[in-house]
């Protein structure tokens, strides 16, 4: 998805393109991949001169909200603070993080 946001709109060969400047992988993993975001909905299709031509089908920020919605369901039963608790005690954020979700906390609060 970040390759596609990035770019706007992409081939698979694109995309392949950029990801293997980063690590070796198959050009089938990453149309499977890109198969598997446009079943979800995440990414639209249309047809190119010679290729399929892939674009999000959503803005950055709610497809990233969504995928994050999913992952607390699945992982941590709809709770979003075992993932809270998880990242301030184990992920050495600084005090400066830790300052800033206090701040998003107080102004979320009803």
């Amino acid at each position: 998805m970040k390759v596609v946001w990035d770019l706007g709109k992409a081939t698979v060969r694109d995309v392949y393109e950029v990801l293997l400047k980063r690590r070796r992988i198959a050009y089938t993993t990453v149309m499977t991949m890109m198969k598997i975001l446009e079943t979800k909905g995440h990414l639209k299709r249309t047809e190119g001169e010679r290729a399929h031509i892939y674009q999000p089908a959503q803005p950055k920020q709610q497809v990233i909200s969504g995928m994050v919605r999913e992952f607390v369901n699945r992982v941590f039963n709809g709770s979003a603070q075992p993932l809270l608790m998880h990242l301030v005690e184990d992920e050495g954020l600084t005090e400066k993080d830790l300052a800033e979700i206090a701040r998003i906390a107080r102004r979320k609060k009803p």
